[in-house]
């Protein structure tokens, strides 16, 4: 990666119906950078990506996409841009290949049959070319959505939630081939749930109800929690987190598997509090290290819903 800006944005600012939902959003992504854009359901990631790929113009706010001025060049953004939607939306009455054949003709690509079998060789789809789309799998319907989105060669590859609702292996396949991707020079910023997919990403942008309130590689996110983390093993962890509710210097108990995460903001007050707790049990406690899911239900439980009242709900 070098320092040459795809995306570089100030500002950016949306509101639906008095509501604002993206609130003065600033984002610079790299050549060949891989950002995974996170935050809760509503939190402006879907509003954003659209004004950052020109389908979406903002109520204010400035910047350039791919040296493109994002308020009077967004017809030059679209054509040097992939975006991948959350639902998926080709046509289902359609092969594979008829609907590759389809977005050829939409961006004249010439000639077209030439960028539709290195598009279904490169994506693993020549096999099944010739089967409906409408009868593919979550995974091989992501496959054929990602082809349509890299086919004409774009500088910059916008994927919002791209693999809600698919299996772990199709899903780790799908990071596969983005990293490669990534490695040829295409710059990817997408929008996830999964924490896994987070920690695959060169650097991450959490964005709650519009405000971005974190931004750095994973580390740089967990180290600027100032969150510490004990994990109690053994004796009646249900009985123990019971104990720990309401206790000085807890902020989170989540039992995972058999075992208990604590996790505070003082290392001394949450030390003391778990000891209390685990004292005349078999238990044992011991430091761990913080989880990137930890440090986001902190940053989820700290954001204010901007649409607490119900009113403009919808825009991600």
């Amino acid at each position: 990666m070098n320092g040459e800006p795809v995306i570089a944005v100030e500002g950016l600012t949306k509101s639906f119906k008095g509501k604002v939902v993206v609130d003065h959003v600033d984002l610079s992504v790299k050549r060949g950078e891989i950002v995974g854009f996170l935050g809760p359901n509503g939190s402006g990631k879907t509003t954003t990506i659209r004004m950052i790929c020109g389908l979406l113009k903002p109520d204010s706010g400035s910047g350039e996409v791919l040296g493109y001025d994002i308020l009077t060049q967004s017809d030059l953004i679209k054509l040097e841009v992939g975006y991948m939607t959350q639902r998926f939306s080709f046509y289902e009455d359609l092969t594979i290949r008829e609907n590759l054949d389809f977005v050829a003709r939409l961006y004249a690509l010439e000639p077209r049959r030439d960028y539709v079998d290195r598009t279904l060789a490169r994506l693993g789809l020549t096999n099944r070319q010739n089967q409906l789309a409408g009868s593919l799998s979550g995974g091989w319907k992501q496959r054929l959505a990602l082809a349509a989105c890299v086919m004409h060669e774009p500088k910059l590859l916008l994927l919002d939630e791209p693999t809600a609702g698919v299996d772990p292996k199709a899903r780790r396949e799908f990071w596969d081939e983005i990293h490669e991707l990534a490695a040829e020079g295409l710059t990817v910023l997408v929008s996830t749930h999964y924490m896994d997919e987070a920690e695959r990403c060169h650097r991450i942008v959490y964005i709650a109800y519009g405000k971005v309130i974190a931004r750095g590689t994973v580390p740089e996110v967990i180290a600027g929690s100032g969150l510490h983390t004990i994990v109690v093993r053994g004796g009646d962890t249900a009985a123990i987190a019971r104990r720990l509710k309401g206790r000085d210097g807890i902020d989170q108990i989540a039992p995972f598997g058999n075992d208990l995460h604590v996790v505070g903001l003082d290392p001394n007050r949450l030390e003391r509090s778990v000891r209390d707790a685990i004292a005349g049990s078999d238990a044992v406690a011991e430091p761990d290290a913080t989880s990137l899911e930890d440090v986001f239900i902190r940053l989820m439980s700290q954001s204010t819903d901007n649409f607490a009242n119900g009113a403009g709900a919808g825009h991600g």
